[in-house]
């Protein structure tokens, strides 16, 4: 029977000079965590490049390719040119947003806005306001959108990003992310042909991952917590390479929790759909199936993976659902004797920190 959950059994300690505040160069010379899903075991590695040693010919690398927008935009009303500022949380469809606007209140359905910013500007309108105090914008062009805004930083991040391509990954492609998929940051263009010469396969699927992201869970039982959808996509490709890898034995390995949620969500989109029962036109199962749509999956400990057999993945903040999510993956203890390990030995924290491989 399972015991029940207190998302005060996710909490930590963590002292705040660990907490990132900059990316490292190169992104592959972070260090690495190894922990063993089977024991426990904790091995240190000096780079993340070490990655190389833990991997077997045939494992299956999964990314997501989604790309950070310049979600923070300022700009002014039409009609009166007040000052306003938007916060883009999810793209629902090819120029209309989801967004928190400031000042909220002057921001009725009809209101028209022009958005500026780095010598561009695009015109928007109100469409729609939900009863939780979100916008839906229309925009009249989508690509000068992401001229004018800017990229939002973890509210953790206080120091200024020189660059902001290191807060993409190097792979990115789908524009649509509030906040970038971390793990990814640590893999260079270099160390991905290195993968593909080993004899790893690489595949790609889509999360646009959201701010919710970084909110704790501020329930005591975090089952009563709901976290917001996300948008998440799987190709046909992806989806056979994944089931091919499945039914002959190989490792698919999640780059991300975001990547994670992904697969599990396809695999229960397979389940629901039949599929699991199913098999391709080459006679090889489904373990997941290929689609488009919106997840709010939040994986607990008691969670069964389905896709999922190891993980790349950044250190999570305390009573987040993400700590959740991989103490599902290799157990809540285990899991925090290596957060323990990673604080003894002065590991970098959170979005530019360091990594982990669980496997």
């Amino acid at each position: 029977m399972q015991k029940p959950l207190f998302t005060d059994d996710f909490d930590y300690t963590l002292p705040q000079e660990l907490i990132a505040q900059t990316p490292i160069e190169p992104r592959d010379a972070s260090r690495l965590l190894v922990l063993d899903r089977g024991t426990g075991a904790v091995t240190h590695r000096e780079r993340f490049s070490d990655i190389l040693d833990y991997l077997r010919l045939g494992d299956l690398l999964v990314f997501n390719d989604s790309r950070v927008i310049p979600a923070r935009v300022y700009g002014h009303f039409a009609k009166t040119g007040g000052k306003l500022e938007l916060l883009l949380l999810n793209r629902v469809s090819p120029g209309v947003w989801q967004c928190l606007g400031q000042p909220g209140r002057r921001m009725r359905v009809g209101t028209e806005m022009v958005l500026e910013g780095n010598g561009a500007s695009v015109s928007a309108i109100v469409i729609s306001v939900d009863a939780d105090g979100l916008r839906t914008v229309e925009v009249n062009d989508e690509e000068a959108l992401t001229k004018v805004g800017t990229v939002p930083l973890p509210p953790y991040i206080h120091e200024t990003l020189d660059d902001p391509e290191r807060y993409q990954t190097v792979y990115s492609r789908e524009l649509g992310s509030a906040a970038a998929p971390t793990a990814g940051l640590h893999f260079t263009p270099e160390l991905m042909e290195r993968l593909r010469r080993m004899g790893a396969e690489l595949a790609f699927v889509t999360l646009h991952v959201g701010l919710d992201t970084f909110r704790p869970v501020q329930t005591n039982d975090p089952t009563e917590h709901t976290i917001h959808t996300e948008r998440w996509e799987v190709s046909q490709s992806t989806a056979d390479a994944v089931n091919r890898a499945k039914a002959e034995g190989r490792r698919v390995v999640a780059v991300g929790t975001t990547s994670v949620r992904v697969l599990e969500t396809a695999g229960s989109a397979a389940i629901r759909g039949g599929a699991a029962r199913a098999s391709t036109d080459n006679g090889i199962p489904n373990t997941i199936q290929a689609g488009t749509g919106s997840t709010g999956l939040f994986i607990l400990p008691g969670y069964t993976f389905r896709a999922v057999d190891a993980m790349v993945t950044n250190f999570h903040l305390p009573r987040s659902t993400l700590l959740m999510l991989v103490s599902a993956f290799v157990g809540r203890e285990a899991i925090l004797n290596a957060y323990q390990e990673a604080v003894k030995e002065r590991y970098r924290f959170f979005s530019f920190g360091d990594a982990m491989f669980i496997g």
